[in-house]
């Protein structure tokens, strides 16, 4: 029951070249950096990552991407994104840009058992019919395009069919988790987070706090340990460390 491993080296040392990987974060908020630096270092290519956006600011998932080791990405955004925009055009990377919360309902369900479901997001564009750039030529052509998907109409209303998702690994960060994998996320910090760790089949959550079991009150819980498989507890240093990416002030 004692899920914690000593690094986030020995966490991630099992990831391999082509694994698929849903990485909890929206932004700067959340990211599971220490472990995504671990990938890096491990030398592990042709990633498939699921998750909202791809880095921000020269960190978290922007190190795995800077560096080519990502062959494909299932997001929700883009942004302000350079390199990933770049990549995406230069028809080095595969992208399958989906709406958000398409995403976080395909990786929830992964999670909880369900193949697939309807919604009506989607219907009447390309989402629905295909034909949206997967992969581009290199030179202003598309090389590989969405497929079409089913819609059925339920009570006179459209929907399509969307599937679940589910991938060899998830990583996320934690605000506070036990040794036995429960865990708590602090605010915005919870976004993709509880559903990235939902969905992958061995889920490494790298914690701010780590406490002993019985210390988490069962109903601050958001996301039982049932659903991860290790615990990597940071020092000090790495949990007082949190960029941000557009500080205002008023």
């Amino acid at each position: 029951m004692d899920k914690v491993v000593p690094t986030a080296a020995d966490a991630v040392a099992d990831v391999g070249d082509g694994a698929s990987l849903a990485v909890g974060g929206f932004g700067l908020s959340g990211v599971p950096a220490v472990l995504i630096d671990a990938v890096h270092r491990s030398g592990s290519t042709g990633l498939r990552i699921v998750s909202n956006n791809c880095g921000a600011m020269d960190s978290g998932l922007a190190v795995l991407l800077s560096a080519g080791r990502i062959a494909r990405v299932t997001g929700s955004y883009i942004g302000a994104n350079k390199e990933f925009a770049r990549q995406y055009l230069a028809g080095e990377l595969e992208v399958e840009l989906i709406p958000q919360g398409t995403l976080a309902e395909r990786l929830r369900a992964g999670g909880c058992g369900i193949p697939a479901f309807y919604t009506p997001a989607g219907v009447g564009t390309q989402i629905a019919d295909g034909g949206l750039p997967w992969r581009y030529d290199g030179e202003g052509g598309v090389a590989l395009t969405s497929p079409a998907k089913e819609v059925r109409e339920f009570d006179g209303v459209p929907y399509v069919l969307e599937r679940a998702i589910r991938t060899d690994f998830a990583l996320v960060r934690a605000a506070r988790g036990d040794r036995h994998g429960n865990l708590v996320f602090r605010k915005s910090a919870r976004n993709f987070n509880p559903l990235a760790a939902m969905a992958g089949r061995v889920t490494i959550a790298e914690v701010e706090e780590l406490v002993e079991p019985g210390e988490l009150d069962p109903d601050a819980v958001h996301l039982p340990g049932v659903f991860v498989r290790r615990v990597v507890a940071l020092t000090p240093e790495q949990a007082r460390e949190k960029r941000i990416e557009r500080r205002a002030t008023r």
